[in-house]
């Protein structure tokens, strides 16, 4: 048995469950349409699908996640929603605890589009590299909602978006693949200024390098080691590419603090000579 303490939309409620004593925001179709504050009701089946994401652990709590959902034009969760749908009908799961972190960064985007502060993002254009379909869904995502409020919100803005599907595509935190776009955006940089030439971002040979640094980040973040020696063999077949990738693994060493296997040189070597032809 629930009760309802607040309607948000026709497609979102904050209910108490009288049986486990917490605060849920109840998500699905239908779940608010013409609902009453303190309206008793059994269970929500609308013909579809609900989640339901608890808000606090006391009996009529008001936390920090209820607080934020208060806060929240009904229109911004609106559009978390249907990222989070759209990311579960291309993905085929994404973990639904991304819907009010996601919420809240959209209704602090859209804050900071109308006092004219948009976010630039120096990471757009390799997180869009990195996360093709993420960035695909956050920018559709993105500029639904500004079409909807009359704003401009633009690929920066889909950019950090895009974190937060991977994130929960990933299972990661969005601070961690921030760092991966990060560790990326310096090993692309570094090839290129140790190379003394400019990366065709448009080529097969850069996307399967973007690929290739994007596994690399997770495994130095992670702590993961490569098990097959290939350095003597690219060090000899290709001396110049194996001697920019040392480099950039010593650079990435140094700028974020995480040691990077020897191992690693020989793998970036490999990719690094089909884009820079050497």
């Amino acid at each position: 048995m629930y009760r309802i303490t607040k309607p948000l939309n026709h497609n979102a409620v904050l209910a108490f469950d009288v049986d486990d004593g917490h605060e849920y925001l109840v998500v699905g179709r239908g779940v608010g349409f013409g609902r009453k504050p303190g309206e008793r009701v059994e269970g929500f089946e609308c013909g579809g699908e609900v989640q339901r994401y608890l808000l606090s652990q006391d009996a009529g709590g008001r936390g920090a996640a209820r607080e934020a959902i208060e806060r929240l034009d009904p229109r911004v969760l609106d559009a978390a929603e249907d990222i989070y749908g759209e990311g579960r009908a291309v993905f085929g799961t994404l973990d639904p605890e991304m819907l009010l972190p996601l919420a809240d960064h959209l209704a602090f985007a859209v804050a900071r589009a109308r006092d004219g502060r948009a976010v630039t993002n120096p990471l757009t254009e390799d997180i869009r590299a990195l996360f093709p379909r993420e960035f695909e869904i956050a920018a559709r995502g993105v500029t639904r909602l500004g079409e909807t409020l009359g704003l401009y919100l633009g690929d920066d803005e889909a950019g950090l978006v895009a974190l937060h599907v991977h994130a929960a595509l990933d299972d990661t935190h969005v601070s961690q693949a921030m760092t991966i776009a990060q560790i990326t955006h310096s090993c692309i940089e570094a090839v290129e200024r140790i190379a003394g030439s400019p990366v065709n971002t448009s080529s097969m040979d850069y996307n399967r390098l973007m690929t290739h640094v994007k596994y690399m980040a997770a495994r130095i973040l992670r702590g993961e080691r490569l098990t097959i020696d290939v350095n003597d063999t690219i060090r000899s077949s290709a001396p110049e590419s194996y001697a920019i990738a040392e480099q950039v693994c010593a650079e990435v060493e140094q700028a974020f603090g995480k040691p990077v296997s020897e191992l690693e040189a020989g793998y970036l070597a490999m990719h690094i000579a089909r884009v820079v032809g050497r």
